[in-house]
């Protein structure tokens, strides 16, 4: 399916949730679309089960995916506004790191080298993206740059060349790997750009050992019964990246808005992006023998798998679309407005990535939802457009 987005094109919600967390729950995440997010509540309702349902009166409790992800959301958010926050900013750098400063080769030696390669990686696979992250900080940017290889790394295990050669055993390595470049131990540059960025930044660890868990799931689950079994894959494999660059992008300090609020609209343009990949790509995804549609939903509109193999538009699939498309802008529509809650120098890139992806739901619909031959894009004129649109919008924070 889709490989994931990036990094954190977008996220962001400003409602509050109202259920206290349950206790705890380690799931974890892959593929991802898009730029950074995670969803709201309303009144203590989810997001999900309220887009899921589509009714009007939105379900009282959290789903069992959603406490999970939920328990994550607010770990994170206790590393930024609270004592382990300020732990973590006090926390000593990796020491050759360190060493490298006091050598004076910051600027132009071996970590240096390691922050340009990973914008380099981000100029080829990700351009509108990179161009924005030019307006951030140096600091800024070059974190962005390097949480955006590594998740592209993670990727390219499952979906890559050598995806066919991947093991359980070589993700459990790679998340030794993570862990260890997480205390200061980086095993190539790429991994010292990561390993210095979480020194600096309060970033947990969390969300990128639940992406490598989304790559394990790839490795063996090609079905989803249910709307809240895809949501946690939707939070495993790219709703961790908006909880993985939240910290870096940082909030506005003007901004009324909750830490949490923040992260849970991170959290919806994570699970927009991967909706719209998996809408995006449904026939592409069946030809490998995968179905990401929510089989229960399927059944009820009178469709089975065999359809989905056939790949005949029929006025059952057309309505069927038509609710998943509903379900997604749900979704963005809840991204959206975390973005004005961003610092100012970090909200075009977000903003315009999550127009650009929002506007692949157009191209299916103009596609009379064929989405089994035909594959949905935002022509280059129509992005080019939507770049000025979104600099002028995320310029007054709304």
């Amino acid at each position: 399916m889709a490989g994931s987005s990036a990094v954190w094109a977008a996220h962001h919600a400003s409602c509050r949730p109202q259920h206290p967390p349950t206790s705890s729950s380690s799931q974890r995440p892959r593929r991802g679309a898009g730029v950074l997010p995670l969803p709201p509540r309303r009144g203590g309702a989810s997001l999900a089960a309220a887009a899921a349902t589509a009714t009007a009166a939105p379900p009282v409790a959290r789903t069992a995916s959603e406490e999970a992800v939920y328990e994550v959301v607010l770990r994170q958010a206790a590393l930024v506004e609270g004592a382990v926050a300020s732990a973590a900013a006090a926390r000593r750098r990796p020491r050759w790191a360190e060493e490298k400063e006091e050598e004076g080769l910051r600027g132009w030696g071996l970590l240096g080298d390691a922050y340009d390669r990973c914008g380099e990686v981000c100029a080829e696979y990700a351009k509108t993206f990179y161009l924005g992250t030019q307006l951030m900080t140096p600091e800024r940017r070059e974190a962005v740059w390097a949480i955006y290889v590594w998740c592209r790394r993670t990727d390219e295990l499952v979906d890559g060349p050598n995806a066919s050669y991947i093991t359980p055993t070589a993700l459990d390595r790679w998340e030794k790997r993570l862990e260890d470049l997480f205390e200061g131990r980086p095993y190539d540059m790429y991994d010292a750009a990561l390993s210095d960025t979480v020194s600096k930044f309060p970033v947990d660890i969390q969300p990128f050992k639940d992406m490598i868990e989304g790559m394990r799931l790839d490795l063996w689950k090609s079905r989803y019964r249910t709307f809240d079994e895809l949501y946690l894959y939707c939070y495993y494999v790219a709703g961790t990246v908006g909880l993985m660059t939240v910290p870096v992008m940082g909030i506005a300090p003007d901004s009324k808005a909750s830490t949490e609020s923040v992260y849970n609209a991170a959290l919806a343009l994570g699970i927009a992006n991967q909706l719209t990949n998996i809408l995006r790509d449904v026939g592409e995804d069946a030809r490998r023998g995968r179905i990401y549609l929510p089989l229960d939903e399927l059944a009820q509109a009178g469709l089975t798998e065999d359809d989905i193999f056939r790949g005949k538009v029929t006025d059952k699939w057309r309505r069927f679309m038509k609710g998943q498309i509903q379900r997604a802008r749900l979704f963005f529509d809840e991204a959206e407005k975390g973005v004005a809650h961003l610092d100012s120098a970090s909200r075009w890139p977000v903003l315009a990535s999550l127009w650009l992806y929002r506007q692949i739901l157009d191209a299916i619909e103009a596609n009379d939802y064929n989405n089994f031959t035909k594959r949905a894009y935002v022509a280059k004129a129509k992005k080019l457009l939507s770049l000025p649109a979104a600099y002028a919008r995320a310029a007054v924070g709304s």
